[in-house]
């Protein structure tokens, strides 16, 4: 009986999907959470939940927790946390200090409401110039990863792009992105993207997969307009960016 459950440990332990941590021990990153509202208005916990788990899936493929520094609009709701109030400010100064920590690439994750003019945080707005800035003053020419789970985020892609960078937003640059209601746990990107990040073992196919995800799901739920999530890929990716396969 014994060496029967020990052959059904193993085999049970062969079926599990095995993720290998990436090279990112030395990257910096942000996971930032921009508002804590549905999209009617009524408090939802969606926006938090992907910072949450974006973070946690992050560590799993091989980044370090000393390296990566949160953001909510309601940091003292969660004090395990260990979170800075998303503002502007604490982002582009979180970040800053993140990079001369660990000199290695950078990734920032946001995730909030969007309009034309920007990415909701708070009670403003973070607009494509101001994250450009951000992300050219912290990481220059270093591998970097900007992701934006936000309706209109298409608009961050022309003042985001460079040789050294991979972009990936939720929605084209005129359409909404789905998923923020009261009761949702994520918006339909930000559970593509924790479904994937793990799995997909590169950026390149993280994007790919993550945007046929978001059709397969906006199909299903026949929501629309589509959302058109848009992947910029830099012309120096190849080699610069550690894999987790």
């Amino acid at each position: 009986m014994r060496l029967a459950l020990v052959c059904v440990a193993v085999l049970a332990a062969l079926c599990e999907p095995a993720f290998a941590a990436g090279n990112f021990s030395d990257w910096a990153a942000i996971v930032v959470a921009g508002d804590w509202h549905a999209h009617d208005g009524a408090p939802s916990e969606v926006f938090d939940n992907a910072r949450r788990d974006i973070t946690n899936e992050l560590v799993q493929i091989g980044f370090s927790p000393a390296n990566i520094l949160q953001f909510s609009v309601r940091p003292n709701r969660y004090p395990a946390a260990d979170l800075q109030a998303s503002t502007a400010q604490n982002i582009s100064d979180g970040m800053w200090d993140l990079s001369n920590q660990a000199d290695g690439g950078c990734l920032a994750y946001f995730t909030s409401h969007g309009s034309g003019s920007g990415i909701v945080l708070g009670q403003s707005d973070l607009s494509p110039q101001q994250m450009s800035d951000i992300v050219d003053n912290a990481c220059g020419t270093r591998p970097t990863v900007v992701i934006v789970s936000a309706c209109y985020s298409g608009i961050f892609v022309p003042a985001l792009q460079a040789p050294n960078r991979i972009v990936l937003t939720a929605a084209a640059a005129d359409r909404a992105s789905f998923g923020c209601g009261q009761s949702d746990k994520y918006t339909y990107f930000d559970a593509c993207a924790v479904q994937w990040l793990a799995r997909a073992g590169d950026f390149r196919d993280f994007g790919k997969d993550v945007i046929a995800c978001v059709d397969a799901r906006e199909k299903k739920d026949k929501v629309g307009p589509p959302s058109d999530p848009q992947f910029y890929i830099g012309a120096h990716n190849h080699g610069t960016f550690p894999s987790w396969k």
